[in-house]
């Protein structure tokens, strides 16, 4: 690996010039710091009044803190003075030891930091660089940002270490390696034969990371050099790939034909771009192919890898559950009384409404909460698990869809959190791609797990249920969903989609939010869909839109 000549023999105190700190060491210009605001001792020192006070600093950091704190860290860094930069910070080992592999491992050189304007404890500043390899170099730019506090023992302002601050991008474990790919890339193709990239389609950069470090080593392609994130065990065990940060040299790609819609991927970007947290999956219920996938944040793909409780789109597989156990149909009377008490938690359905002589379709079709938890003395804590896993396929961890998913959590639970799980709280976890197959399941028939690259591409084995629902129940369940379609909570946002529909609202309560999670999910003829606006309110006037729209497109 690369070494880049030490600098720290030698301390050297910034000149100021016209506002700008010139860093220099041995005589070369190291580049430019923006001065935050005032010199400062460049080793971090206290000064003699301080050393002879006895009190720990506390109360909030003055600007005149936080600036020279992030001025000491910053300065220190750019000259290429590991210790001096990472006794600046509150965390000193761990800092030195990604310092030094950024320039060791990463080979990053010429590093040039200009902060912007404070904003309380957090200061941003652009990164630029060189990277080089071997007789290979490209210039290197991002954005990062450090945040200052109070140093626990003494109170003293420091930079509060994690490893994002040297790269935005970077978790614990994380490491930033320049070098021969270990990986090589692969070109993505949608159904059509067409290249997929995230210059047409922005939120399928994550997909792609999945599809290249899956495939890579498959698909006949040559690694070429590159400045990559190699993950370590926090990241992989969340399921996030590699990342490749700036290619050098280019390798030669292998292909891999994905199961996307060119057409259906352009109209979810679209629709998940109008919302700020918002994601959206759309598939065939008959094959399982995955058609579409968005996202509007870029950086994690919450339609395929999110937990989140998935609200009252959950009672699609609790319906199916009391059906089959005699405990609701349909057309029978139901209890919504406003409350319902279980497990020492008192529950309540939403503006604490109640349906009096009810049926269970109106109270599926409002999403009653308390027609649900009431049947919880009725249940034995491990139904709603079986129920998920053996009809839905989900909570199994064992779908092979081609590129990284979380594939649901049923988890069995007793007491009140049993009874929250009914409705999708609780400790029950889904994302947009599990609630989109439960759809799919429902219009079908049948379990199909959803795919986005062909099991005839390698040879692998996508996961069955080990049981379907009766004729009986099945019925059942499509005219809930149907009659919700058209004259329950859902029906506002799906007016206009014609065919055979079905679809259930949602929202998911999140402990520290004002707005719950809005969520929806459906399907048309042998389309289904799921969305979630995170923080968005009612899934029906949130989420729903957005996966009504996208069924529309599809023609």
């Amino acid at each position: 690996m690369g070494n880049r000549r030490n600098a720290e023999g030698r301390r050297t105190r910034p000149a100021v010039l016209g506002g700008v700190i010139a860093v220099v060491v041995g005589g070369a210009g190291f580049g430019a710091y923006a001065l935050l605001g005032g010199a400062s001792a460049e080793d971090g020192t206290r000064t003699s009044s301080a050393q002879q006070a006895e009190d720990v600093r506390t109360g909030p950091l003055s600007a005149g803190e936080v600036t020279d704190a992030a001025e000491r860290f910053l300065t220190a860094w750019q000259a290429g003075k590991v210790s001096e930069a990472a006794a600046a910070t509150d965390d000193p080992k761990a800092a030195a030891a990604l310092l030094t592999a950024y320039a060791k491992d990463a080979r990053v050189t010429d590093v040039t930091l200009t902060a912007g304007t404070p904003a309380g404890g957090k200061v941003p500043f652009a990164v630029k660089g060189t990277v080089s390899y071997k007789d290979v170099g490209k210039p290197l730019a991002y954005d990062s940002a450090l945040t200052v506090v109070r140093r626990a023992g003494d109170g003293e302002p420091r930079v509060a270490w994690q490893p994002a601050v040297v790269h935005p991008e970077l978790k614990d474990g994380d490491k930033l390696v320049t070098g021969e790919a270990g990986t090589p890339p692969v070109k993505a193709l949608d159904r059509d034969g067409g290249e997929l990239t995230t210059a047409a389609y922005p939120s399928l950069g994550t997909v792609l990371d999945g599809l290249r470090e899956k495939y890579g080593e498959k698909a006949g392609g040559k690694a070429g050099v590159e400045l990559r994130i190699v993950r370590g065990k926090a990241s992989k065990k969340a399921e996030l790939s590699d990342k490749t940060l700036l290619e050098l040299s280019e390798g030669t790609p292998g292909t891999v034909r994905t199961t996307l819609s060119p057409a259906l991927q352009a109209a979810a970007e679209a629709q998940v771009a109008k919302k700020e947290r918002a994601s959206v999956v759309l598939l065939r219920p008959s094959t399982g192919e995955i058609l579409a996938v968005a996202n509007s944040s870029h950086g994690f793909n919450t339609a395929f890898q999110g937990s989140l409780a998935p609200g009252s789109t959950m009672k699609v597989i609790t319906s199916s559950m009391l059906i089959e156990k005699g405990l609701a149909s349909m057309d029978e009377k139901h209890p919504c009384p406003k409350y319902f008490s279980y497990g020492g938690w008192k529950f309540q359905n939403d503006d604490k409404f109640e349906i009096k002589d009810g049926t269970f379709k109106a109270s599926f079709a409002r999403s009653c909460n308390t027609a649900f938890i009431s049947q919880a003395p009725e249940l034995k804590d491990d139904d709603l698990t079986k129920q998920a896993q053996q009809v839905f396929g989900l909570g199994r961890n064992d779908w092979q869809t081609g590129v990284p998913t979380f594939d649901g959590s049923v988890p069995v639970q007793s007491a009140a959190p049993m009874a929250a799980s009914l409705i999708g709280q609780g400790g029950v976890r889904m994302n947009p791609l599990n609630m989109a197959s439960v759809s799919a399941t429902v219009q079908s028939g049948v379990f199909h797990q959803p795919y986005l690259v062909s099991p005839e591409v390698d040879g692998r084995k996508l996961a069955t249920a080990s049981r379907t629902l009766s004729a009986g129940t099945l019925a059942q369940l499509r005219e809930l969903m149907s009659y919700t379609a058209a004259h329950g909570t859902a029906a506002e946002a799906m007016a206009g989609v014609s065919g055979q529909t079905g679809a259930k609202t949602g929202s998911a309560e999140v402990d520290g939010q004002k707005q719950p999670n809005g969520w929806f999910t459906a399907y048309r003829g042998d389309l289904a869909a799921a969305g979630v606006v995170q923080k968005g309110g009612h899934g029906g006037s949130t989420a729903g839109p957005i996966v009504a729209a996208l069924l529309r497109s599809a023609g």
